[in-house]
């Protein structure tokens, strides 16, 4: 039996990298824990610290061709960020001028979440803890 203990990472690829780390690193504050170049691929791979225990690594490869994101396509839906106050997080956010949308319940959990994109639109969520 295969034990999968926990997601280890989350893995993006970005169209412009220097305007994702920023939104990622500046915006959502999340830390550096390393940052490669890669010339022989002309990449970056920048892993990010996803509170005490995740990982998001951000890439960017030239000519990555864009993925469907709306209306919701097959494959991975969105990202999820867990917060301890998704009004708290929803102002931030739009303080750094992105654009969040209104706070909802989980009719199954009772919890709130909201919805907002990185720049290269992916869907992400805060959802509170």
């Amino acid at each position: 039996m295969l034990a999968i203990k926990r997601i280890h990472h989350a893995a993006i690829i970005c169209s412009d990298y220097e305007r994702s780390k920023r939104f990622y690193v500046e915006v959502l504050g999340l830390e550096v824990v390393n940052e490669t170049y890669r010339a022989e691929r002309q990449s970056y791979k920048l892993d990010l610290k996803v509170g005490d225990r995740y990982q998001i690594e951000l890439f960017s490869f030239p000519d990555a061709p864009a993925r469907t994101s709306y209306p919701e396509a097959r494959g991975l839906r969105h990202l999820a960020f867990e917060v301890e106050d998704v009004e708290a997080g929803s102002a931030w956010l739009s303080n750094q001028g992105v654009v969040v949308e209104a706070i909802r319940t989980d009719e199954t959990s009772g919890k709130r979440f909201t919805f907002f994109a990185d720049p290269d639109g992916l869907p992400l969520e805060l959802y509170e803890a």
